[in-house]
């Protein structure tokens, strides 16, 4: 049940709750369906917030489509009234594995697709739903999240685009830029960090971390992920350190300098195990890199820690890196998908993140404060107790 349960207890809902989830993501919205069913059955409240219409349903989950013409384009179809509802519509944008068919050709479906998905679903809820809240894991174009040329702000159109179509409130986990909500100052955008699923699963599956000083580290793979490892060493009471990437400005590869060395700036890290945290993985190099100099470092055993895993070159690279000793496990979310390929490698550890979404909506749904839910120190130092007096 959720931490925060007497005060959702005499709490009244807002609106009748209703969960959207485009086909990129059905599975963990099912998960979190079934979270949901579970509490508000369970739940024991004043007799006016439990009769209210549809509080407790056989399912939260309104059936929607977004069905193709043979010439690929679409449109996007709720089979179900939404009106009035508090409703939450889930989309994960980087999911390839989702086809269509143009003019007798296959075609994969990219992020650009996905989003103008999502689109369809918001136009065909005509402004009937009582409020929309979109959660979208992976922020669109969030790596686009400023300009440094003539560029297009991706992600600021995005936004703008959404909260122009009657979007109330826009949810994404780990931004990878949060300022990217200055494009919308008067909407609300919350950024989501998952650093306690983090330690949850690690500290599930290793056993044998000593969570001091002298024993672990925390490192951030560039400057631009210094703060997420900041919070975490800090919770953890722990040293951290930071790589930079040393780049050769005078050349332009693929559309970026190409990185020369990376420097590091930070403790002794020798004997000591290393958790290396950063907001994606996408093709992994840069994260095997600055695993590779940690080990020349004489580091001992070295997390690869991320909210996103893409693996956009796949699993190769990471499969060499631990048979050679220089990672030993790789941890990221189910906020993005993730091939059976990837979900069966024994370094491979998956933190689910159903159960934190389904509190999410269920604190919303009652207009309660889910501040508790976003910082989550408290929870952490019961969990790294519990650990250091053998109990979980």
């Amino acid at each position: 049940m959720p931490n925060n349960e007497i005060v959702l207890e005499n709490t009244p809902p807002m609106a009748e709750l209703g969960i959207i989830p485009h086909k990129s993501c059905t599975a963990i919205a099912e998960r979190v369906n079934d979270y949901l069913l579970q509490w508000r059955q369970e739940r024991k409240s004043d007799q006016s917030i439990i009769t209210l219409a549809g509080y407790r349903s056989d399912s939260y989950i309104v059936k929607a489509d977004c069905p193709r013409f043979g010439s690929g384009e679409a449109k996007g179809i709720i089979n179900q009234s939404v009106r009035g509802l508090d409703l939450y519509i889930l989309v994960d944008v980087t999911n390839y594995s989702l086809t269509y068919s143009v003019c007798g050709h296959e075609n994969h479906m990219s992020p650009d697709d996905i989003f103008c998905d999502l689109k369809r679903i918001i136009a065909a809820a005509m402004g009937k739903a009582k409020r929309i809240t979109v959660i979208i894991p992976f922020l669109y174009e969030g790596r686009q999240h400023r300009r440094s040329a003539r560029e297009s702000l991706d992600c600021a159109m995005a936004l703008q685009e959404l909260v122009n179509m009657g979007v109330d409130n826009i949810i994404t986990f780990d931004a990878h830029d949060p300022r990217v909500q200055n494009a919308i100052p008067l909407h609300s955008f919350e950024t989501v960090s998952p650093t306690y699923q983090f330690l949850k699963a690690i500290l599930k599956n290793c056993k044998d971390l000593t969570l001091d000083n002298d024993h672990l580290m925390i490192i951030s793979p560039d400057e631009g992920g210094t703060k997420r490892a900041v919070y975490m060493a800090s919770v953890l009471g722990v040293n951290v350190g930071m790589f930079y990437k040393r780049r050769d400005y005078s050349r332009i590869v693929d559309g970026r300098n190409p990185i020369v060395a990376h420097e590091f700036l930070g403790n002794d890290v020798a004997g000591k195990d290393v958790i290396i945290v950063d907001d994606m993985i996408s093709s992994g190099e840069s994260m095997i890199d600055v695993a590779t100099e940690l080990k020349k470092r004489n580091a001992k055993r070295i997390f690869v820690v991320a909210t996103f895993g893409l693996f956009t070159n796949g699993m190769e690279k990471f499969d060499k890196a631990v048979a050679d000793g220089i990672i030993y496990k790789v941890v990221t979310t189910n906020l993005t998908y993730l091939t059976d390929e990837v979900l069966n490698k024994d370094y491979f550890i998956k933190c689910d993140m159903s159960k934190y979404i389904a509190y999410i909506i269920d604190t919303l749904n009652h207009e309660c404060s889910i501040s508790e839910l976003l910082n989550p120190y408290g929870r952490i130092e019961k969990l790294i107790t519990k650990y250091k007096n053998g109990e979980y």
